[in-house]
């Protein structure tokens, strides 16, 4: 039981990062289309400053998507055993995925600027597949 719950903050913390991160080189990328000079030192505190500023929004939004997705996902593996990994990550991604349409239709705002497209939607539900990679690798199999 700790061990899950030890698997679960980790996956947590892990996406919440790689999230955090891939949005903000992608709003530093669109301001770099603009033709703003952006540095390696403005890169890496864009970063930091992210990682704190997006806390009190996106994290508890990882979060209660994986607390969502990680029980369904225990009973599917339960039946299907060899299926976890896969499961898992797919459950992250499909979690992250379905917090943003769901925020989306339900407040009519895209929270993180790097959704607003395909692609950046697609790397945020990328960071969820991390997560659950993440958790799998945490927590073991009760094989």
């Amino acid at each position: 039981m700790l061990r899950n719950i030890g698997g679960y903050f980790a996956a947590v913390a892990g996406a919440y990062v790689l999230a955090s991160i891939a949005s903000t080189q992608s709003v530093l990328a669109s301001l770099a289309e603009m033709g703003v000079n952006i540095d390696l030192t403005t890169r890496f505190a864009a970063i930091g400053h992210d990682l704190l500023g997006l806390m009190t929004i996106y994290l508890p939004i990882i979060a209660i998507a994986f607390l969502i997705a990680w029980p369904a996902t225990a009973l599917t593996v339960r039946w299907l055993p060899r299926l976890r990994t896969i499961g898992y990550v797919l459950a992250g991604f499909a979690a992250i995925i379905a917090a943003h349409l769901i925020l989306k239709q339900l407040v009519e705002i895209t929270g993180i600027a790097a959704t607003r497209t395909t692609f950046g939607l697609v790397i945020q539900g990328l960071a969820g597949a991390a997560g659950g990679l993440i958790f799998v690798r945490v927590v073991p199999s009760r094989d």
